[in-house]
């Protein structure tokens, strides 16, 4: 009776590089992770050396002195809260007016709807500064000038367009049968857009959302050109002026933007895998 022998496979040479190549890889991410956020490291390393100035700041602090958030809490704990109702104002007001306008976008045959797609995309190509003038004029007339609302409402125009273009290609993606159906058990336009279509684009309006937040928290140039006076002042705009008025408390102005940073980071932590699935569901038919 013959007997078989089996000959171990030879690895190649392309497997045999396999593991080196991965650890190439991982060295270099972490270089370049380490290179992105080392701003950050920095910033918070100053904070919490709040008497050591700009250039003598050591590259590990020894003491953890918390004296630069109290100051910086203090100070830019009211600008904090109005960049918060500032930014949650501009969020509802943009997916109030995004989602319905993508929605009619992508659901309803309207003439030249490509030509509507492709000048939302325009308009995120026009400086900040020249919507910031035109918009100036017409909040003296209107009123709006230091209000919150007028503020709230020139923030969400940073991220409608993105939201518009977002959410139409999730909601073209859904099945026109499942909008018809609700329709014949006698659901309106309006009803089937609140109880199917928004259900079924949770992802796009949570990813909409998070970068209207986003848009409203970091804005600097409304802030300074539709506000003539103290009483609106969100943190970007305190930070700018905190930094002319402490050039030498360096330690204070970095725990004031330690204090910004928090409310983006914990959104973008929470709503990460909505963001992963927001962006990438309307490409998928």
């Amino acid at each position: 009776m013959a007997t078989i022998t089996h000959t171990p496979a030879v690895p190649s040479q392309a497997d045999r590089n396999r593991p080196k190549r991965r650890w190439g890889s991982m060295i270099a991410g972490l270089a370049i992770l380490c290179v992105m956020l080392f701003p950050l490291y920095w910033m918070i390393n100053t904070a919490l050396q709040p008497e050591s100035g700009l250039l003598e700041v050591d590259a590990i602090p020894h003491s953890l002195d918390l004296s630069g958030f109290s100051s910086a809490i203090g100070e830019q704990g009211t600008n904090l809260l109005t960049s918060l109702a500032v930014a949650l104002g501009a969020v509802v007001i943009c997916l109030a007016i995004s989602a319905p306008a993508a929605y009619a976008l992508a659901q309803f045959k309207l003439p030249g709807t490509k030509v509507i797609v492709f000048g939302t995309l325009i308009t995120q190509m026009v400086p900040g500064i020249v919507i910031a003038n035109a918009l100036y004029s017409a909040y003296v007339d209107l009123g709006l000038v230091n209000s919150y609302f007028g503020l709230m409402l020139a923030d969400s125009s940073l991220g409608i367009p993105f939201a518009i273009v977002l959410m139409r290609s999730f909601m073209v993606a859904i099945p026109r049968e499942v909008i018809e159906a609700a329709e014949v058990d006698g659901a309106g336009r309006f009803r089937t857009f609140v109880q199917v279509v928004l259900p079924m684009s949770r992802n796009s309006l949570i990813t909409a959302g998070l970068f209207s937040f986003l848009y409203a928290w970091s804005d600097f140039m409304f802030a300074l050109t539709l506000n003539t006076t103290d009483d609106v002042k969100p943190i970007t705009l305190g930070i700018y002026q905190y930094i002319g008025a402490h050039v030498g408390d360096w330690g204070s102005v970095m725990a004031a933007a330690v204090l910004s940073a928090i409310p983006a980071a914990i959104l973008l932590v929470l709503a990460q895998k909505y963001i992963a699935a927001g962006i990438s569901g309307g490409s998928v038919k």
